[in-house]
């Protein structure tokens, strides 16, 4: 039996899901469930609010109005992912690329920064946290990653905690074999609860900026291979090597 059911149509609901607790839609999700999946009274919806697991519902429509009732938890909430992805916004599509894969490989928080070589100033959250959504409803995801608001590198690097390890990929570093790379910069001591990893702008980092993040005693600096990647491929590949060394793959 599969892990999970990727037939039945899956809504984000904003709103606490229990047994014999109707949960009222909006005017898009009534749209989407009633004329674009055509769906008729009592089908089957899979339904989730990043709280309280995901649960298998029934479609009930009065008028022009439409609500789930939640029948049984199919999973139970896991806990949140503790993987901090740290990225310098990009333009349009590629940003929704990114976002929506950051989603899949397991971020828990979202965080835009803006560094000496970001070229977009304005980062529109709300088509961010659409995105997160998005891709947390076609991938059976049931934690919603935090979308934070913009900072400045600086700003982000300052009074960094002692117990988060920070990864970060630098075009400048010598050509390594990236999982065997973090690996060896581990430390020794006492384990890291938490993980942070940080992709530059398309520039690359200014060399102020790669001095900082070097200076850090809990910063490990790796190499994505012998080619320039595009930001948004290099997220995915980052991602790929800290979930197969430190994250839920193994």
């Amino acid at each position: 039996m599969p892990r999970y059911d990727f037939t039945a149509p899956r809504l984000f609901v904003d709103a606490p899901l229990a047994a014999a607790a109707d949960v009222a839609l909006d005017k898009p999700q009534t749209n989407y469930l009633r004329n674009v999946l055509r769906l008729g009274p009592e089908a089957g919806v899979l339904a989730f609010n990043g709280r309280d697991g995901e649960w298998r519902t029934t479609l009930a429509l009065s008028g022009k109005a439409a609500v789930l009732r939640p029948q049984e938890q199919l999973r139970p909430q896991p806990p949140a992912p503790s993987l901090v992805y740290g990225f310098a916004p990009l333009k349009h599509a590629r940003l929704d690329y990114m976002v929506g894969k950051a989603v899949e490989m397991g971020a828990g928080v979202l965080q835009p920064l803006l560094t000496q070589r970001t070229q977009v100033a304005r980062i529109n959250g709300d088509r961010m946290r659409a995105n997160v959504v998005e891709a947390a409803e076609q991938c059976g995801i049931l934690h919603l990653p935090e979308v934070r608001d913009p900072l400045r590198l600086d700003a982000w690097l300052a009074d960094w905690p002692d117990d988060r390890l920070l990864v970060f990929c630098d075009e400048d570093a010598p050509v390594a074999d990236a999982i065997a790379a973090l690996r060896a910069g581990l430390p020794s001591g006492p384990a890291m609860t938490t993980l942070a990893l940080v992709i530059g702008p398309e520039g690359g980092f200014d060399p102020r900026e790669r001095a900082a993040l070097e200076r850090l005693p809990q910063a490990i600096r790796i190499s994505l291979g012998p080619r320039i990647l595009r930001a948004d491929t290099a997220a995915v590949a980052a991602l790929a090597v800290i979930q197969a060394v430190l994250g839920d793959w193994r």
